[in-house]
C-alpha cells in the first residue's frame, strides 16, 4: 500500500523538470530560442559557403586565437575575411550539422557550446574528395542593442 501511495504522489511530478528545445540539451526559453535561431542562420551560411553572410554575422571585434599557445595562427575580423576566402576556395559542397549542448552567459557574452559534424567535398589534384570532421566548438556571441540580434566574436 505504501508503494502505491508513493507512486501516486510521484506521478504528478513526472514531466515537471526542465524542458529542452527539440533535438538539443538547451533549456527551452524564448532567449535561448533566439540564440539558436541565430546559430541556425550561421549553420546555413556555412553550408552555402556564404562568406558575405558569415562576415555580416561577425563582430568587428572578432578574434580567433586558434587554440594554440603561439599567436602565429591568431586572426581578427580582417583576417577572418581572408580565412573564409581561403577555406571556401576549393570547397564544392558542405553539409554542416550542429548538435547544440548548452547556452550560457558570461558577462556580456553568450556562449553556445555545440558539437558539429561537417562533411565537405574538396577539389584536389587527384579529383574531388569527401572529408568529414566531428568536433566540439563554442561560438561566443554578443547581443546587439534593442534585441536586434547578435554578432559572433569568436568560434567561426
Amino acid at each position: 500500500m505504501r508503494t502505491l501511495v508513493a507512486l501516486a504522489l510521484a506521478i504528478p511530478c513526472v514531466g515537471c523538470g526542465t524542458t529542452y528545445i527539440r533535438n538539443t540539451t538547451v533549456e527551452d526559453s524564448s532567449a535561448n530560442r533566439r540564440v539558436l535561431d541565430f546559430c541556425e542562420d550561421y549553420r546555413r551560411a556555412m553550408e552555402t559557403r556564404n562568406r558575405s553572410a558569415l562576415l555580416a554575422m561577425a563582430s568587428t571585434d572578432y578574434y580567433e586565437d586558434g587554440g594554440t599557445p603561439t599567436a602565429s595562427d591568431d586572426y581578427d575580423y580582417t583576417g577572418l575575411r581572408e580565412v573564409l576566402a581561403d577555406r571556401f576556395e576549393h570547397v564544392k559542397s558542405v553539409r554542416y550539422d550542429i548538435r547544440y549542448r548548452e547556452v550560457s552567459a558570461e558577462g556580456d557574452a553568450i556562449n553556445v557550446d555545440f558539437t558539429y559534424s561537417a562533411s565537405f567535398q574538396l577539389e584536389t589534384p587527384m579529383g574531388d574528395r569527401w572529408y568529414r570532421k566531428i568536433e566540439d566548438n563554442r561560438l561566443v556571441l554578443v547581443p546587439l542593442p534593442n534585441n536586434r540580434g547578435f554578432r559572433i566574436v569568436s568560434g567561426m
